[in-house]
């Protein structure tokens, strides 16, 4: 059912951590004629009456009594882990869902989501401006090669101006969440599977260089093949293999001490080139710097574009198409599963046999 675009949509927001202090609840503010919230959900009973204070929703410490209590239309899920279970039982209730990647851990739990017209998973960057004019000026020419690089410094320096407030449920009220992801990651790479590379397909893989996934799925498309996986201590990641026209590289390095975030992303076409260069995600209204080069007549054209129009602000104002007007998201359920499949056959290529699951077979 859709709901009358002039009149703000009921939202509820689920996982109350660092997306939803920094980024979310600061922009859902901003933007009352679009959105109301009117429940919030933290593991940790403090965080969610904290937060519930200033927005003026009803709390919740469990978010299947949330969406049992209903009172909303939307559902913004930002909690950790796969977001698989919780995604399907929004969808299944018939509530329209923006989902922070990843949307799962395994390729089982993204296929059996239904409504799946309802679901919008959460990459900001194909709805930056940077972004955006970069599609428009590379016009559906083919990408001979494709080339990003992501420098990451810790959370916590990134952070350092924020003040969030950490939540911090209760073991107990972990447990149960922590048992589905440990189920999730058994599913998509094998029971066996080492701890280490557990946590890169989750918090790397799926957690940060999914980004430069989106990215190639807009410039591009997905992958065609993955022919090379290389991780080192770091961790640092190395991919290469083509797209359908084309070549692309990706290296992602954990770097503590680096001065700052940065994301590169530079698409080579057979008319020019489109550079990306992307400051921290935390900075909210930040632009992404655009450079791109051609030739007119004999001369080479450099124009560089700013705009700092908030990437997560655009991706609401599309979710808000989406739960008024079925208007189709950049990302939906296919397009997520299409990043799970890429970042398994990533981690089977790096790490061969100690690898099984479904991403064994991918």
């Amino acid at each position: 059912m859709q709901l009358n675009s002039a009149h703000p949509v009921n939202v509820a927001v689920a996982g109350l951590g660092v997306a939803a202090q920094v980024m979310y609840l600061p922009l859902l503010a901003r933007r009352p004629e679009l959105f109301r919230v009117t429940a919030v959900c933290d593991l940790d009973p403090a965080q969610a009456g904290r937060i519930a204070r200033y927005t003026g929703a009803l709390p919740f410490s469990d978010p299947w009594v949330m969406l049992g209590h209903g009172g909303f239309d939307a559902l913004i899920v930002l909690t950790a882990g796969s977001h698989g279970p919780l995604v399907a039982a929004a969808l299944a209730a018939g509530t329209a869902v923006l989902c922070e990647k990843p949307l799962a851990y395994s390729r089982a739990e993204a296929t059996a989501l239904k409504n799946e017209t309802r679901l919008m998973v959460g990459y900001m960057k194909q709805y930056d401006p940077a972004v955006r004019r970069a599609a428009a000026l590379l016009g559906g020419r083919a990408v001979r090669h494709l080339d990003a690089a992501v420098l990451h410094p810790t959370g916590e320096a990134q952070l350092a101006f924020a003040h969030v407030h950490p939540s911090r449920p209760s073991p107990e009220a972990l447990e149960p969440w922590l048992r589905a992801d440990e189920e999730a990651l058994d599913a998509a790479l094998g029971p066996a599977a080492p701890q280490s590379w557990r946590s890169l397909y989750a918090d790397v893989i799926l957690g940060s260089l999914c980004h430069d996934l989106a990215l190639m799925r807009t410039f591009s498309g997905p992958p065609v093949t993955v022919e090379h996986a290389a991780v080192w201590e770091g961790p640092s990641v190395e991919v290469s293999g083509a797209l359908e026209q084309g070549r692309y590289g990706l290296r992602w390095h954990y770097l503590p001490g680096h001065p700052a975030y940065r994301e590169t992303v530079t698409v080579h076409h057979e008319e020019g080139s489109l550079e990306l260069v992307f400051p921290s995600p935390y900075l909210m209204n930040a632009p992404t710097v655009l450079t791109s080069t051609s030739l007119s007549g004999t001369t080479e054209v450099r124009a560089v574009h700013r705009d700092v129009s908030e990437a997560f602000e655009l991706q609401l104002e599309a979710f808000h198409a989406l739960v008024t007007e079925g208007t189709p998201p950049l990302t939906g359920r296919d397009g997520a599963l299409a990043d799970i499949v890429t970042a398994q056959r990533i981690v089977a290529t790096a790490a061969g046999d100690a690898i099984g699951g479904e991403a064994r077979d991918s």
